[in-house]
């Protein structure tokens, strides 16, 4: 009896140790006020996406606070602010661009769609789309293009 215990755990531990390595994407934590429906646009998508979204809903006084907070200059300012893996993500940044700065790791406060373009995620309007940069924010406030996106 007791070898039968002992092989059937040696047979769960050797499975577990050839299974495949977990590639779900990391909790997701957005700060957003109440009465912004475009932010619900973006969860959706970051959702599709395979994150976990926690949502607090909180006020502007508050959702300003947690920008400077996080060190993101105003020119980067969005209408949501996320935290995803130690980064910053700032308004309707796509998906991809997120997996990416996940994947590459870079020495940084976190990425930034600044203002609110049409036809960013969450911000789709029929076939309208602006054209707009993705920007990686240094932790001196300094901002690089991490990806652009052309308008129509």
């Amino acid at each position: 009896m007791l070898k039968n215990v002992w092989l059937s755990a040696a047979l769960v531990i050797g499975a577990a140790s050839v299974a495949p390595a977990q590639t779900t994407p990391p909790v997701m934590s957005v700060l957003k006020q109440a009465s912004c429906g475009c932010c619900g646009g973006w969860i959706a998508r970051m959702q599709a996406a395979g994150f976990a979204v926690e949502v607090r809903n909180v006020t502007g006084e508050a959702l300003q606070s947690a920008k400077v907070d996080a060190g993101l200059p105003q020119a980067v300012w969005a209408c949501h602010t996320a935290s995803v893996a130690g980064y910053t993500v700032e308004g309707h940044v796509p998906a991809s661009d997120i997996l990416r700065l996940l994947a590459e790791r870079p020495d940084a406060v976190g990425i930034a769609t600044p203002g609110m373009p049409m036809g960013s995620p969450g911000m789709e309007y029929g076939d309208e789309r602006d054209a707009y940069d993705v920007v990686l924010v240094a932790g001196d406030g300094g901002q690089s293009v991490f990806a652009s996106y052309p308008g129509n």
